[in-house]
């Protein structure tokens, strides 16, 4: 890309590391769900000159000179955000997800309180309350679960609702395939008296696309990233809803003041200025059509794996994403489902599932999507292709299996990865998915 031309001249081993990735991303199917490919606009605002500057603070109340352009492209992701959602107040500075939720944690309780999310096998996300998170450290964490049909289990979540009294409770995940229910949650909240915070970070695209429902009504605080679904840059947004405001009219401001200085030092302008980028991309017409081929393309790839044999939690999708349960072949699957699909171009992450009867380490699922594949133009046609394709290399799998002593895992799985590189159903579903890339290119 010509942007690169002086890196080219400066720096010929980071551009080259550069250039590489770039070729795997085009000749690739990208498919996994919380990643997704920038407009050339967005990647011209990452690397923009407000790389340069630094603005502690927030517009008009910063503690260095020389931000008057930084204030202007703030306000307006700001405005844009707001536009976009539909909220009152938003904050674009956070750095990336982890650190916008820990924010929320921060603006709304004190060490030691109860807080209550969804588990992560089950779908949730680590800064859920999942113990090995800072969530599950700092806070005392109650996890709700789903049921067998993989749907959340509102009975158990509001069972312990009511025994636990929780603080702060979260609606939302990383890896559930149905409509995050709002409504359902709100209800528990509004009954214990907690704030409700959905973290949407996998499907504001879809609901500023109108392909997924708002949680707007329903919670008072919402968290995101702006990538994935929205297909801008690595950062996040906080927003404090109309109900929010309601529950506590100093919310928005005490968010602020988490953010900054409770968290972070200065934000990354040349991410913000990326965000507006993004969100007003996401505010074009086109963008919906976007949002909701997303879904068309996840569930036609869901039916069609379907069709082939495998197996999928809750069997289907509402969203833009689903999982393979891989119990069938084995317990503990996911990595070799994961590398062999790598080899042949289809680029997934092995997930656990619910009730995983292996360790998270190795995992009995894959998780798989259709965002950066329908940037890229595919449509439902394509979709019956890909099922296919991923079938047959995960059938190419089904001989190796876990060693049962832990020592032998990790020499086990190398040997596997060389030997998958040579299989020939592999090799021959690799050159097919190039030659589909080829056809939809990625930056023309």
């Amino acid at each position: 890309m010509d942007i690169l031309k002086k890196l080219a001249e400066t720096d010929k081993e980071v551009f080259e590391l550069i250039q590489s990735e770039l070729k795997r991303e085009e000749e690739c199917l990208e498919m996994i769900p919380s990643e997704n490919f920038v407009s050339k606009a967005v990647l011209e605002a990452m690397g923009s000159v407000f790389t340069n500057k630094y603005s502690e603070g927030y517009p008009g109340k910063r503690y260095y000179g020389g931000n008057e352009f930084v204030d202007k492209v703030e306000n307006l992701a700001i405005e844009r955000a707001k536009k976009a959602f539909g909220v009152p107040r938003a904050n674009v500075q956070p750095y990336s997800g982890t650190p916008a939720n820990f924010a929320v944690y921060l603006a709304t309780c004190q060490p030691g309180d109860v807080i209550m999310g969804q588990a992560l096998p089950d779908g949730g996300h680590l800064t859920h309350g999942w113990k090995t998170s800072f969530s599950g450290i700092f806070y005392k964490a109650v996890q709700y679960h789903v049921k067998a049909d993989g749907y959340i289990d509102f009975e158990e979540a509001r069972k312990l609702a009511l025994e636990h009294r929780p603080k702060l409770i979260w609606v939302g995940a990383s890896a559930y395939v149905r409509q995050f229910p709002f409504k359902e949650m709100a209800e528990i909240a509004d009954e214990v008296g907690a704030y409700l915070a959905a973290d949407v970070a996998h499907i504001s695209g879809l609901i500023i696309g109108g392909a997924h429902p708002s949680p707007v009504p329903y919670v008072h605080i919402i968290t995101t990233t702006t990538h994935k679904t929205l297909r801008g840059p690595r950062g996040a947004i906080i927003m404090v809803t109309e109900k929010g405001l309601q529950k506590d009219p100093e919310l928005a401001e005490k968010i602020d003041k988490a953010v900054f200085p409770g968290l972070q030092g200065g934000p990354h302008d040349q991410t913000t200025a990326a965000i507006a980028v993004a969100l007003g991309e996401a505010l074009m017409p086109e963008f919906r059509e976007y949002a909701h081929q997303i879904v068309r393309n996840a569930k036609a790839l869901a039916a069609g794996l379907m069709e082939k044999g495998l197996k999928l939690v809750s069997s289907g999708t509402e969203n833009h994403l689903m999982l393979i349960d891989l119990t069938t072949i084995a317990k503990g699957h996911g990595v070799f489902a994961q590398e062999a699909l790598e080899a042949a171009g289809i680029t997934v992450n092995k997930n656990t599932i619910p009730l995983d009867p292996s360790s998270p380490f190795y995992p009995s699922g894959v998780r798989l999507g259709t965002p950066a594949i329908t940037t890229r133009g595919m449509k439902e046609p394509e979709m019956e292709r890909i099922a296919g394709w991923i079938a047959a290399v995960v059938n190419e799998t089904r001989k190796y299996a876990l060693p049962a002593g832990k020592t032998e895992i990790s020499g086990y799985v190398k040997k596997f990865k060389d030997e998958i590189k040579g299989n020939s159903v592999v090799k021959k579903v690799r050159e097919e998915v190039k030659e589909l890339c080829s056809r939809f290119p990625l930056y023309m």
